[in-house]
């Protein structure tokens, strides 16, 4: 039987499997028992124009319900320029080979190194690499590169204020990698410095991962973390969200040793919940515990400027459970995207936009307050994502403003939602949710 699609003639099939000694390709799957084959007709409809098939998508797109967002946990309805989708669909770039090849790979060793260059800025730390797959696993490559650098420790550290999908996801890679996982404790929405400071004295601790801003939102004072970590031996890791850190004090400033987080807000549009990219910068003298790649600048023999990549940890394509990631493929497309994204904003337009998702933070916050039936959930400062109490039912109130296509932020307990806000949404929108809220109370 001959394939459409398959390049290969009978007569190379017939050689094939002379060579392996089977009769037909029916023989391959001679140990498959009759009894689970499958000897229908695949349910596939009958074949399409290309008017046809756009008209079904079409179709199929008009039941999608457009929504107003007011939800965040970790991805976030940020603003993409049309121009980035533009030149990422440049040849240079779409279409580079893989970084082995300098020689025919400079349009993607360009970009990543330009995209390493902005994270260092943006996080204040010299070293930036490629080539993490997101937020969550990137604070797991984190936790293995705190563990890696101990001698003796064994345990990891974790705020019980960070992000739930980032501690399922690092507590997979700590179970196979034999590394313990124990929690900080919080106090009022942050991490309880005081349990932090008892838990490094009994030794034995490799690493401490924190998150800013952290889950609930809430912007953590690290002062003195660094201080208490190193003394011990630890690394200090800070996971952020990438767009926070145009205002918050950056990572660098507080001492971490690791930076990490999602740049899924430096705008990658949400697309339910991916593809995304992930971040990682360090100090210089962990840059050989780093996974991924690092990719430097240089000069041609021609003087010319030109782009290599200077830095792999080799073993993590051979070495599999002794390496020091597992981390094979360059996955540097979205990497791309917030390189040209973070291009055309510029430092002024990053900050405008991390001002205005704080300032529609504040402005919906006080006003939920005013009504009456919204109280504060933590007494701390926050930046666009926040907490409140609800005397009502959370989950009636969300069922109904998604009636009136209004994603109302995320349901943490009966009585408690947390509510993010970007430059996107404006004053009438905020104000139509919180009017809408009023009618659900009365």
């Amino acid at each position: 039987m001959t394939y459409k699609y398959f390049p290969q003639t009978e007569e190379d099939i017939r050689k094939m499997l002379d060579k392996i000694g089977v009769e037909t390709l029916d023989d391959l799957f001679a140990e498959i028992p009759e009894s689970i084959r499958f000897k229908g007709d695949f349910q596939l409809p009958s074949a399409k124009s290309e008017l046809e098939v756009r008209r079904y998508f079409e179709e199929l797109c008009s039941k999608n319900q457009p929504l107003t967002v007011f939800a965040g946990a970790g991805v976030y309805d940020h603003y993409t320029p049309s121009i980035v989708p533009n030149i990422v669909e440049r040849s240079e770039f779409l279409t580079s080979y893989t970084p082995y090849q300098a020689e025919i790979s400079q349009g993607t060793l360009h970009y990543i190194f330009e995209y390493q260059s902005m994270m260092s800025a943006l996080t204040g730390l010299p070293i930036a690499n490629a080539s993490m797959y997101d937020g969550s696993t990137a604070t797991a490559e984190a936790m293995l590169m705190a563990f890696g650098n101990a001698k003796k420790a064994d345990t990891v550290l974790l705020s019980s204020t960070i992000d739930p999908k980032i501690k399922r996801v690092v507590e997979t890679y700590a179970h196979f990698h034999g590394v313990i996982i124990d929690y900080i404790k919080e106090n009022d929405g942050v991490t309880d410095k005081a349990d932090l400071e008892s838990k490094l004295s009994k030794g034995g601790v490799a690493g401490v991962i924190v998150q800013q801003p952290n889950y609930y939102g809430n912007i953590e004072d690290f002062s003195g973390f660094a201080d208490l970590c190193h003394d011990a031996k630890a690394l200090f890791v800070i996971n952020s969200v990438a767009s926070d850190l145009a205002l918050l004090k950056p990572p660098g400033e507080w001492g971490a040793d690791v930076a990490v987080g999602d740049g899924q807000s430096l705008g990658i549009p949400m697309s339910y919940g991916g593809p995304s990219v992930g971040y990682m910068c360090c100090i210089e003298k962990l840059m050989r515990k780093m996974p991924g790649r690092i990719v430097g600048m240089t000069k041609d023999s021609r003087g010319q400027r030109a782009f290599v990549l200077t830095l792999q940890a080799r073993e993590q394509h051979i070495r599999r459970q002794k390496a020091t990631s597992n981390i094979c493929s360059n996955q540097s497309l979205m990497a791309l995207f917030v390189t040209i994204y973070l291009s055309v904003m510029g430092k002024e337009g990053l900050k405008e936009v991390a001002k205005r998702s704080y300032d529609g933070a504040h402005y919906l916050y006080d006003e939920l307050l005013k009504t009456g039936k919204f109280s504060a959930a933590f007494n701390q400062p926050f930046f666009n994502e926040f907490c409140v109490k609800y005397t009502g039912d959370v989950a009636s109130l969300q069922r109904r403003l998604l009636e009136h296509g209004i994603l109302c932020g995320v349901r943490l307990a009966d009585d408690m939602l947390m509510l993010a806000v970007t430059e996107k949404r404006t004053k009438a929108e905020i104000d139509q949710l919180v009017t809408l809220m009023k009618e659900e109370q009365s």
